[in-house]
């Protein structure tokens, strides 16, 4: 699998179960909790919370090698 900015918070979650420890690592361990996790992007929730995207795609990434 290859984690894109596309791709909505849940299905990242559901997908890896230390996608959650890696969301949580770069701010966004409150989205887990929030029901726009089903239907909010990977780039709308870090431009909400001010992550950087690029690093946070590269470590989701490295789950998946």
């Amino acid at each position: 699998m290859h984690v894109t900015k596309d791709m909505r918070i849940i299905e990242v979650i559901n997908a890896h179960p230390e996608a959650r420890v890696v969301l949580a690592q770069h701010g966004l361990g409150g989205c887990m909790m929030c029901m726009g996790a089903t239907s909010e992007s990977l780039e709308n929730g870090a431009r909400e919370h001010g992550i950087n995207l690029e690093a946070l795609l590269k470590d989701l990434n490295a789950l998946f090698k």
